[in-house]
């Protein structure tokens, strides 16, 4: 089979005009990105108000692997099928980083013949957006440190400063660093960091806000440092609010592309869903609904992270599931029953009843805890066995959850109409849907209900540190925002060595912020980092451009 990336040269794409005319999009509303991107004006909400919303699917996975579970895939594979049913559909992405496209992870734009086009500039800069929030978040921090140094009439405590900097390359030298070193002019010595950009809150406004009013709203409550009498600094205090929005104004509105059977597709925001929300605009998904029958998205990593966040913090804003697709592969159910990553291709029915427990949990939350309707979506790699595939089919019968085997990456949208017709089905099943804490319930509590009830544990400890600063933004008044835990994505725990479905352990908070602007508290467990690192041999050694104009080795 060709790379994802030779598929994608491979395909004739439509421009974005036609594009926009499936999806019902005036002319009026496209500003042009070259032939094949476009972003959307939001003016053209005032036209789309009075339509009726269409039905919102909500794709997840199991706990991620080496092994690969396909959930980008799934999700376009879905999109496709529906498109092969005859149905209005369109499909809500994050923006992939350029952490992980030149890190360990490559392309996020879908695979084989389930992807998202043009694929390499989704995966590349794309229309900048990411780097508008760089820019917007460092502008910030720079007149944080100029009004310091110029006088500082607000009595910013150097020592608390908590507004870090940011860049979209994971580079582990500048978790850590020390500013203003040199001459007095050289600006106030000082101990900062860097993190990635998709961990920055102005990614988390980009996404939440409703519109440009909203998002200068949010900008102005941005915590930036703390006084030396102890109270919080704001960006409104700095007067940085203005030059921020100018920044982000062509960043806040979607952009549409194309799946590879030409099916529209809303890109828009990146955040990560271990170190922050983990889910696409609200603009986009409230702009999808409105002009498709079916909208088909999806959030970062498992249904712990990405789901949890969109259930807990996202619907919060207006937005509510009407099905959940949880993306299960035979090879990844294999290495959560403790099989090396070199031995999954060999079957092996014992190691996969072994880890099944993962999928139950992960099935149990959603069907349980969020009262959703729910579809196991059985990506197929082309090493599973029929004993396996039937397996892990008699299994889900067993819990009485709807399933498919999906094929997507191999066949596209054909390959996708059994899934896509279980999803169908399942959105006309009963649908109790509501998070699972209240804003009323303290920060503990809320801190306490996601750690034991969705990710199995005994309860919560905290560091020193953390319990400082839970009690002052308590007396902050932050007691009653929801709460982002960032966490690794490779176990229910925080600990990414325990596999399956971990019992026996209490999370652990090390560290806690506020983000007042988003509008949530983010409590930082175990040794999760919001400034990632390069592997050994990271996938920028396999990127490539050819004379012509070819670029090789995205995935």
């Amino acid at each position: 089979m060709l790379s994802d990336i030779e598929i994608a040269q491979s395909c004739k794409l439509r421009p974005i005009g036609e594009i926009a005319k499936i999806a019902a999009i005036p002319e009026e509303y496209l500003e042009l990105y070259g032939k094949y991107k476009a972003k959307i004006n939001l003016e053209i909400f005032k036209e789309l108000e009075s339509k009726q919303n269409g039905k919102l699917i909500y794709v997840t996975a199991i706990t991620p692997t080496p092994a690969g579970e396909g959930k980008t895939c799934t999700a376009v594979g879905i999109t496709q099928a529906l498109g092969e049913l005859q149905k209005k559909v369109m499909l809500c992405l994050r923006e992939p980083s350029l952490g992980p496209t030149f890190g360990v992870k490559g392309g996020a734009s879908g695979g084989g013949y389930s992807q998202v086009l043009p694929m390499d500039e989704i995966n590349l800069h794309f229309t900048g957006d990411i780097h508008a929030v760089t820019s917007a978040h460092n502008l910030l921090a720079a007149m944080v440190d100029n009004h310091i140094m110029q006088g500082n009439e607000l009595n910013i405590d150097p020592k608390r400063v908590v507004w870090r900097r940011v860049m979209d390359i994971s580079d582990r030298q500048l978790r850590n660093i020390i500013v203003g070193l040199g001459s007095k002019g050289d600006g106030v010595t000082r101990e900062t960091g860097f993190d990635i950009s998709v961990a920055s809150e102005i990614m988390a406004i980009l996404c939440l806000a409703s519109d440009l009013t909203d998002l200068k709203e949010r900008l102005s409550r941005i915590v930036v440092a703390y006084k030396t009498d102890g109270n919080p600094v704001y960006a409104a205090d700095l007067k940085a609010v203005g030059a921020m929005a100018v920044l982000l104004k062509d960043a806040i509105k979607p952009n549409l592309v194309q799946t590879i059977e030409g099916q529209p597709v809303l890109i828009h925001g990146g955040p990560f869903a271990n170190i922050a929300h983990g889910n696409n605009s609200i603009i986009a998904t409230k702009m999808a609904l409105k002009l498709a029958d079916y909208v088909v998205t999806e959030g970062g990593f498992a249904s712990d992270l990405g789901a949890e966040k969109f259930f807990d913090i996202v619907s919060r804003c207006g937005l509510k599931p009407d099905v959940a697709v949880l993306v299960a592969s035979v090879r990844a159910l294999k290495f959560h029953g403790n099989v090396a990553k070199e031995d999954l291709g060999t079957e092996n029915l014992q190691a996969l009843e072994a880890g099944i427990a993962n999928l139950e949990r992960h099935v149990n939350n959603l069907r349980n805890l969020y009262k959703l309707p729910v579809v196991v979506a059985i990506n197929q790699f082309p090493t599973d066995t029929e004993a396996e595939l039937q397996f892990l089919v008699e299994y889900c019968n067993k819990l009485g959850v709807r399933c498919a085997i999906s094929e997507v990456v191999a066949k596209g949208g054909k390959g996708g109409i059994q899934l896509a017709t279980q999803v169908l089905a399942a959105i006309n099943e009963p649908n109790d849907f509501k998070p699972i804490y209240e804003l009323s319930h303290s920060l503990k509590e809320k801190l306490h209900i996601v750690a034991t009830k969705v990710y199995g544990a005994d309860g919560v400890v905290y560091t020193k540190e953390a319990e400082t600063a839970l009690n002052k933004l308590v007396k902050m008044g932050y007691d009653n925002l929801p709460v982002c835990i960032a966490k690794t994505q490779m176990s229910f725990s925080d600990d990414p060595n325990l596999k399956g479905a971990p019992t026996g352990w209490k999370l652990t908070v090390r560290e806690v912020r506020v983000l007042a602007g988003a509008g949530f508290v983010v409590a930082i467990a175990g040794t999760i980092m919001t400034m990632p690192g390069l592997p050994k041999n990271p996938a920028a050694e396999r990127v490539d451009i050819y004379p012509d104009g070819t670029i090789v080795g995205l995935f």
